[in-house]
């Protein structure tokens, strides 16, 4: 029997939770929107350097005017209950934030670094790349320039600012620690509320984030990670902590992939997104799966797709099961998490140029994205068995003697394991008891089917309970 491992990544998106008696104003997520790339006198993002060290003064003067403090009422008789940031990217009063800022806002109050208050306007959110989209109604606001997160190298300086705690205009100075990082905290808290015309929760979830070690805490959540030009490169979002405060790492959304979500919010107040119609291993698993394909992970330059779904963009253009796509558009792609960041950028009826490997040999094709609805009308009459046979295992409910030696309520234990399934690829074995699903509570196998369903486009998370008590944590991908 194959034994594996897992860490559970405790990662907390961040957003103060605050007393009635103690909050400010805080405000709603403010979007990326056409005319979004300003321009600053470059006189404003000269860098001094003395002595061989940088200073950030300049690009902290260039970018501080333009990051805001968000504070949201969740009862409009009520004081206020979360702060947040937000990024002023139009002279108009668009502002850009975070989805699990605003999301279940009543009220949302932008307070600006000059003091000015008001009140905003929600124009849309998206809680697939957890990016929202505000309105003040102002002439003249400071503008934040935009960066190119593309050209953001490992190892260079960038700052964070926002409003952490509730504090005034704070930056922190760290360097970029990694690119195209995905650490499964989007969505992790369960579905989003349908009511209010947005893409579901938990189904096309796009993580790629920018690692920095920039000192962000609670209510940097929206606030801009900035070059050291001044330049917005990406939306803080979210950091890894045990404790729920600064421990080291901190993420954000790269600006090139915001910058398409928030004109389409401002547009259309919702996100058209392009569907490739591909499966592929998700980062946690990826290296693990192409192993028992036989294949070794160091010669894999590029994505190994593990179905091509049927009615699909790539379908059509004659993608297969066990490609390897090694550019998109000309860019080499190093992970899955890049592709999926570079497929959302991509709107309904786009052309994109993939460049792929087929039993040894190099093809080039071009596709045109079909739309989320495309998708989703295709027949599914046999989708949860289709889904279920995918995870490759039978399950039952679990013996009051289980749920007491794991201190459980509920949850499915693994009865089989077939061979050639995903369970069997990343070796979860017979007596894995899986207690949540997506965030959703697993009390019997129909359940499985539920949440395989809900989620059938993006990222299934699974957490499970190793016999032996270990708790482990398991991603793989149904498409993008």
């Amino acid at each position: 029997m194959k034994r594996y491992s897992g860490f559970l990544l405790s990662a907390l998106l961040v957003t103060l939770q605050a007393s009635a008696a103690g909050c400010e104003n805080k405000e709603s997520p403010a979007t990326g929107v056409s005319g979004i790339t300003q321009i600053i006198s470059q006189d404003t993002l000269r860098i001094d350097r003395s002595k061989g060290t940088v200073s950030f003064v300049a690009a902290a003067k260039a970018a501080m005017p333009a990051v805001v403090h968000i504070k949201i009422r969740f009862n409009s008789m009520a004081g206020y209950g979360a702060s947040g940031s937000g990024v002023i990217i139009s002279e108009d009063g668009y502002i850009a934030t975070n989805n699990h800022v605003v999301e279940k806002a009543e009220q949302i109050d932008v307070t600006l670094p000059d003091k000015r208050t008001f009140r905003a306007k929600l124009i849309g959110r998206d809680p697939n790349t957890d990016l929202a989209l505000i309105k003040v109604e102002a002439r003249n606001l400071p503008v934040v320039k935009i960066g190119d997160s593309d050209a953001v190298q490992i190892g260079e300086w960038v700052l964070a600012i926002g409003f952490p705690l509730s504090l005034n205009t704070t930056v922190t100075a760290g360097i970029v620690s990694a690119k195209a990082r995905s650490i499964g905290i989007i969505n992790r808290n369960g579905q989003s509320n349908p009511a209010d015309n947005q893409q579901p929760m938990g189904s096309t979830a796009v993580e790629s984030f920018i690692q920095t070690d920039a000192a962000i805490n609670p209510g940097n959540s929206g606030g801009a990670l900035v070059n050291a030009d001044g330049e917005l490169i990406g939306i803080n979002s979210a950091i890894a902590s045990q404790t729920g405060s600064y421990a080291g790492y901190a993420f954000a959304i790269p600006v090139n992939l915001a910058k398409k979500i928030l004109e389409d919010l401002k547009a259309f107040g919702s996100v058209k997104r392009g569907v490739l119609g591909v499966s592929f291993p998700a980062p946690s698993a990826e290296d693990q799966y192409i192993i028992q394909q036989g294949l070794n992970p160091a010669n894999i330059k590029g994505v190994y797709l593990t179905g091509v779904q049927p009615e699909s963009a790539a379908s059509a253009a004659g993608l297969r099961e066990g490609d390897i796509i090694q550019s998109i558009d000309g860019i080499s792609l190093n992970s899955s998490t890049e592709f999926s960041e570079r497929i959302a950028r991509h709107k309904p009826d786009d052309v994109i140029k993939l460049g792929y490997l087929r039993k040894g040999k190099t093809g080039n094709l071009s596709v045109t994205l079909k739309g989320e609805g495309a998708e989703k009308s295709a027949p599914k009459l046999n989708r949860p068995l289709e889904l279920r046979s995918k995870l490759g295992a039978t399950f039952a409910p679990l013996t009051e003697e289980i749920k007491q030696r794991f201190s459980l309520n509920a949850g499915v234990q693994v009865t089989n394991v077939r061979n050639g399934g995903f369970f069997d690829q990343i070796g979860i074995p017979s007596g894995t008891v899986i207690a949540f699903i997506n965030g959703q509570s697993i009390n019997n196998p129909g359940d499985i089917d539920d949440a395989l369903i809900s989620a059938q486009n993006g990222i299934i998370r699974i957490f499970a309970i190793a016999p032996d008590g270990s708790k482990v944590v398991f991603d793989f991908s149904l498409g993008t």
